[in-house]
């Protein structure tokens, strides 16, 4: 019976996120300022107090979500987790909660992965969209026969639980896509609200700049496997982490296939730390007889 830990990523962000926790702890203050120092704005004042269009802009968004859930995973106290995964951004966050990453050298590492993505959407027009109560296969099928057949990128990103899969591409790839995968039976084929193709080949100017900085990041020995979405499977190897790490800006977040590799692992017992309930509404989709909780 093991316990897992598991980190959101982009999306959770609400308005006066972790402002509690600054409000109530010397030590999430101290982190909040560390990184508003690092970041070189505010981004505390963002969080609790900008819009949500603020909140939803990537270079903000993501060490946003980031450092609200180290904070409350810091504020957990003795509980140690047996497994940590992340969905996409959410891969940093468990991998300082394992040991692999300082909070500082995270912090660094998604500010660089956000704003190389956001460069990297504005350089293709693309997007992404949601895809309900369709067999992955059969989405799977359609991305690749609408690429051979008109040359748009259009793949698989987020396999996030039976029945929701998200797909990244042009923004005539997705829109033929989803025209196709209606016909093909989808309930919803839903273009999302999103600045570019997140988990597809057109972050590759992302993935060359991300690279760069893993590299000369220090990685430390990890005290728990880590299950990467890339992979959808545990690693423990610094190389391989940082391997997956790079990968996972051009590839799937293998989310469905993660758990289901942690529970047959052992895990019984999912706590989703940072804002939101996100991951704890998909992990009970993959497996209804898990036992689901959150800190934030």
């Amino acid at each position: 019976m093991k316990h897992a830990f598991v980190f959101p990523g982009q999306g959770s962000q609400h308005t006066g996120m972790g402002k509690a926790h600054y409000e109530s702890s010397a030590f999430a203050k101290k982190l909040f300022e560390q990184a508003n120092e690092i970041l070189g704005f505010r981004i505390s004042d963002i969080m609790f107090n900008g819009t949500e269009e603020d909140l939803k802009q990537t270079k903000v968004t993501q060490p946003a979500v980031f450092l609200h859930s180290i904070i409350a995973f810091k504020s957990i106290g003795e509980v140690k987790p047996d497994m940590v995964a992340g969905h996409s951004l959410g891969e940093f966050s468990a991998l300082v909660a394992n040991g692999t990453l300082s909070f500082e050298d995270a912090l660094r590492l998604v500010s660089i992965r956000a704003q190389a993505m956001q460069k990297a959407c504005e350089i293709t027009p693309s997007t992404m969209a949601a895809v309900l109560a369709l067999a992955d296969e059969k989405v799977e099928e359609i991305c690749a026969a609408v690429q051979d057949e008109t040359g748009e990128i259009v793949v698989p990103a987020n396999y996030n639980c039976p029945g929701q899969l998200v797909i990244s591409g042009t923004i005539k790839g997705i829109d033929i896509a989803c025209e196709r995968l209606k016909a093909a039976g989808a309930k919803r084929a839903l273009v999302l609200p999103v600045g570019g193709a997140f988990h597809s080949p057109l972050m590759e100017p992302a993935k060359q700049e991300l690279q760069s900085a893993i590299e000369s990041t220090r990685f430390h020995r990890p005290v728990c496997h880590i299950y990467q979405n890339v992979v959808a499977k545990a690693v423990i190897d610094n190389e391989e982490i940082k391997k997956n790490l790079i990968d996972q800006l051009t590839g799937a977040v293998r989310w469905t296939q993660s758990v289901q590799v942690m529970i047959a692992d052992g895990a019984s017992q999912f706590t989703e730390i940072g804002p939101g309930k996100v991951l704890q509404g998909l992990i009970l989709k993959i497996d209804k007889n898990m036992t689901v909780s959150g800190h934030n």
